[in-house]
């Protein structure tokens, strides 16, 4: 396996469209990184870029102490799984599987054991004779993805896999895929809009949005310490709660939303720089508890929409214009129509600039 380095990779079409610009940074060696963000963001052409699928505008890729820029995907010792699988319905399994290994003139006894191995690492021994047509479509990924991996790559890039699938199978083939990982040991980058792939795969995640990176981090360093409003929104299901006011000191600490609403922020410690300016404050679902006896409530707020899922609850709420959901415990009673007082969590709130959408924080 091999580290994958990216020194300020730009794309830049003909036309002037700028589809990645400057993306620095590196995937370890034996890291699975995933590359998130919505249609048209930049992933799977960066992807792409590194595969040698798409050349590169600008910039320096190496992978293990090579620069590849220049270099066509089959010299680059990569392999890459397709949304679409990608497999010759004329073929069975195991020619599906060995069909690579013996363009490149391999013996047909080191074909076979290839073959063999990575049809016993993803439960297609009994497979092997099917065609593609036979299977359904989390055995078309796995054979997909055994297909990759008879190679023995440095790297495997995989663009959207599970796309194609049904929320059951997808959630299946996401143990696989990190099962795979976790026993080869192998550089993975792998690209999906869907953020809870994103959040349960990826060792760090890269951010993307209009060709921009936007955060690299842990999944859980984004979600606790998004790097701006567009992060903070995008990771997290149902998205963070975003309400947009001015700080005020009066009769406490307050979010000022304007038409007379505000939300009380007692006990939140900000710096005196932060009073009076427009902010965003974002909080995230679970941190919009229902109001206890002990204190005043922060807001309340009119339920629109309760939605049970069995072992929580979504309590979608107006306040004035805004927005906001709640994620409860599924024995807390609430009713449409309700006016619900509402805490907030904590130390849990979220501060970015109203302006630039950058996130603030207490010693700037």
């Amino acid at each position: 396996m091999a580290k994958v380095s990216l020194d300020r990779l730009r794309k830049v079409y003909p036309n002037g469209f700028v589809g990645v610009a400057d993306a620095t940074f590196e995937i370890a060696d034996g890291e699975l990184m995933v590359l998130v963000g919505p249609s048209g963001c930049g992933k799977s052409t960066l992807l792409r870029m590194i595969a040698g699928l798409e050349a590169i505008s600008d910039g320096e890729l190496r992978i293990g102490d090579r620069r590849v820029n220049d270099l066509p995907p089959k010299e680059r010792d990569i392999a890459m799984v397709f949304q679409n699988y990608a497999l010759y319905p004329h073929m069975t399994v195991a020619e599906n599987l060995g069909f690579a290994l013996k363009l490149r003139g391999m013996p047909k006894a080191d074909i076979a054991a290839r073959v063999a191995e990575a049809a016993a690492m993803l439960e297609l021994d009994r497979l092997l004779e099917r065609k593609p047509g036979a299977l359904s479509g989390g055995q078309r990924q796995r054979v997909a993805l055994g297909r990759a991996l008879v190679r023995h790559p440095q790297v495997f890039l995989l663009d959207e896999p599970l796309s194609n699938l049904d929320a059951k199978l997808r959630s299946g083939m996401r143990v696989e895929i990190a099962r795979l990982h976790r026993r080869l040991g192998a550089t993975m980058v792998y690209v999906t809009h869907d953020q809870i792939e994103a959040m349960t795969l990826g060792q760090r995640i890269v951010v993307l949005k209009d060709g921009q990176i936007q955060q690299i981090d842990t999944p859980m360093a984004l979600y606790a310490r998004p790097a701006n409003l567009f992060v903070a929104t995008f990771l997290g299901s149902p998205a963070m709660n975003i309400v947009h006011g001015r700080l005020v000191r009066a009769d406490g600490l307050a979010l000022s939303l304007g038409e007379g609403r505000r939300i009380g922020l007692d006990g939140v410690d900000v710096p005196v720089s932060w009073l009076d300016r427009e902010l965003a404050v974002g909080v995230r679902p679970e941190h919009l508890l229902p109001a206890g006896p002990q204190r005043a409530a922060a807001l309340n707020a009119e339920v629109e929409v309760v939605e049970p899922v069995g072992s929580e609850t979504f309590v979608n709420l107006r306040y004035g214009p805004d927005a906001l959901v709640a994620r409860l415990a599924p024995d807390v009673s609430v009713e449409v129509g309700q006016a619900l007082p509402l805490d907030l969590a904590a130390g849990a709130l979220h501060f970015f600039d109203a302006a630039t959408g950058q996130r603030l924080e207490a010693g700037a």
